[in-house]
């Protein structure tokens, strides 16, 4: 997530969302993610305190007290790796049609717990132009760290495996 003044994203150059300020959460969906990866996700990431409170004092305050936006955008290529030849390599990655479940339960999670009108995001893969003003910089990694399964099953989405 990175603390933001402002952000847009643009598909096709044609801008879908855009917020003043607030957060840019990049989201990549982990091939073992789960729902209960999200909630904390979720939690941590709307709990954030990321900026100052009325006195001035540092890191008191996060999104919702703040009443700020938050843009999310899928990005899958946060677990990518490279391969011996430097190539891309998105094997970590839930593949597409579970990670874009997970992705839309997570917009819904952080709809649940703030005002959903404060939440935009860009569009599920495709290709998007994402503009931002880091204010600060501030970019912090939020992780589950929720133990994967002991299968070889995405149990993410019930009924859907990996077709690794």
């Amino acid at each position: 997530m990175q603390r933001v003044k402002s952000a847009s994203v643009a598909v096709e150059g044609r801008t879908i969302s855009q917020i003043g300020p607030g957060l840019v959460a990049l989201v990549g969906v982990h091939e073992y993610d789960r729902e209960e990866d999200l909630k904390v996700c979720c939690r941590k990431l709307l709990a954030a305190k990321l900026w100052p409170n009325d006195n001035g004092a540092q890191w008191r305050h996060g999104v919702k007290q703040k009443d700020l936006e938050l843009l999310c955008v899928s990005q899958f290529t946060l677990y990518g790796t490279l391969s011996k030849k430097n190539q891309p390599d998105y094997k970590l990655s839930m593949k597409a049609i579970p990670a874009e479940i997970m992705y839309n339960q997570f917009l819904h999670l952080l709809g649940e717990s703030y005002d959903h009108e404060k939440i935009s995001d860009g569009k599920f893969g495709a290709m998007m132009d994402v503009e931002l003003v880091n204010d600060g910089p501030v970019t912090i990694l939020i992780e589950s760290e929720v133990e994967p399964p002991k299968s070889n099953r995405v149990n993410g989405v019930d009924g859907i495996e990996s077709s690794n």
